[in-house]
């Protein structure tokens, strides 16, 4: 093992070492960098180590790298979509869809949880926020499903779950980021729209068949009301009039972007703008909700720039000291082919995101493979949506599964940590299945960007 490998690894390992004992990630990583930049330094400078490492040629270009985060106009898009999340989440719209859809849908078995994963599809194709949408879902579900007799797991498990779809399903705040980080027009933010499209609502359908099917099979897991309403023409008007709202602004964001109309930053001001519209129809906007909304906005998209700081830190460094060659020598050496690869990469994301969240692994894991990987002939918005698809499972995987940590807040006292666990555990198990699928069968992710945008 060489004196790049050592290094590499020694950097990864002391990253974890930190988090471990509980630094925060900003910190760690920056931390990291520059005491390995100072090891770099040290050993080239006055240990004559045979190391391409150069002090000026890696923390003396951090100031235009920093500056060049900061001046990306793509990145304006991502507080703009943060807050047409957390105000959509404050006007209303998923109490009103949840009301409607429950006397349409909550007389079925399972009704009242297939109602959750259709809410959950539209949250997550309206807001992009996963923690908003699901304290949300699971404030508005579980105590009415338990009242049901649902089973508590199934409850806990199906508004922890579907409160991640945000995500994945544009626009999604985690797309905008990978576009970024992969830095080619062949994985723009308006084709990994397109490409998370059928996937998302897949997992969404995968997600309604399992509750139908398993519901079905055991009756005690979701049963029936006993006092069913009659439906009428009345309930599916108000469904209707629910639906339509987030569906005209998920039309205008999505569709203004797909079209050409407008850029994604153009696009996040609509969407903002059209969030307060809502808030304001269903009377719910006021200087509180709007002060509120921009605090928790602020604070977003503070916590995301402080780790790409964190992270910039980090990969220039680790750039500098080989990392880029060791990384490129670890893939190609595998003894697979291309998929074999991307499938290696999938493992890889899946077990470190038991342990780091989304962003850190999107900023500091996606550049260092993707070029590697893109070098071997793999569709780029292939691998972005399955590295998506796998980041997703982060979110649901302890011990840092921060959904886990989300419903856990707003569950009824009698939910354990447990019940939670035995929840998510399906629609973890759905999710890989879903993975799968796209990894077998690329038009998932392919196709419709192809259609719309041209190419392969």
């Amino acid at each position: 093992m060489g004196l790049e490998e050592i290094l590499v690894i020694g950097m990864f390992a002391g990253f974890m070492g930190l988090l471990l004992i509980g630094f925060p990630v900003a910190w760690a990583l920056a931390g990291i960098g520059f005491l390995f930049a100072v090891i770099g330094h040290v050993l080239v400078e006055h240990m004559g180590a045979d190391l391409w490492f150069s002090w000026g040629g890696t923390i003396g270009v951090l100031d235009r790298r920093l500056y060049g985060i900061i001046a990306n106009e793509l990145m304006v898009a991502l507080p703009l979509f943060i807050f047409m999340g957390i105000m959509l989440d404050r006007s209303g719209i998923a109490e009103r869809l949840m009301n409607s859809l429950v006397r349409v849908l909550g007389g079925l078995r399972g009704g009242y949880a297939v109602t959750v994963v259709i809410v959950g599809v539209l949250l997550a194709a309206s807001t992009g926020i996963v923690g908003a949408s699901v304290v949300l879902l699971g404030m508005l579900s579980i105590g009415p499903m338990l009242q049901a007799k649902y089973n508590k797991s199934l409850a806990v498990g199906t508004a922890c779950s579907v409160g991640t779809l945000g995500i994945l399903v544009p626009p999604s705040i985690m797309l905008v980021l990978m576009a970024d980080r992969l830095g080619t027009s062949e994985a723009s933010v308006g084709r990994l729209f397109m490409g998370a499209l059928i996937p998302g609502i897949m997992l969404g359908v995968m997600y309604i068949a399992y509750i139908v099917i398993a519901a079905y099979i055991k009756k005690d897991l979701a049963p029936a009301p006993e006092n069913r309403q009659p439906l009428n023409a009345r309930a599916l008007l108000e469904v209707l009039i629910a639906v339509l709202p987030p569906l005209a602004l998920i039309v205008a964001v999505l569709g203004s972007i797909f079209t050409g109309f407008a850029t994604t930053t153009e696009a996040s001001a609509v969407g903002a703008l059209g969030a307060v519209l809502l808030a304001l129809f269903n009377r719910r906007l006021s200087f509180d909700v709007v002060s509120k909304a921009l605090y928790q906005t602020t604070r977003t998209t503070a916590f995301i720039f402080g780790i790409f700081v964190g992270a910039t830190i980090f990969a220039v460094v680790l750039r500098g000291l080989g990392g880029d060659d060791v990384i490129r020598n670890a893939i190609t050496g595998l003894p697979f082919g291309p998929a074999g690869v991307v499938l290696t990469i999938m493992l890889v994301v899946f077990l470190l995101g038991f342990f780091l969240d989304w962003v850190e692994i999107t900023l500091i894991i996606l550049p260092l493979v993707a070029p590697v990987v893109f070098s071997l002939g793999v569709d780029p918005v292939w691998f972005a949506i399955l590295f998506a698809i796998c980041l997703q499972t982060s979110f649901l995987t302890p011990p840092v599964g921060f959904a886990l940590f989300y419903i856990k807040g707003v569950c009824p006292p009698g939910i354990t940590t447990l019940d939670i666990y035995k929840g998510v555990a399906p629609f973890v198990a759905l999710q890989m299945l879903g993975l799968f699928l796209v990894f077998f069968y690329e038009p998932l992710a392919t196709w419709l960007p192809a259609q719309v945008y041209g190419g392969r």
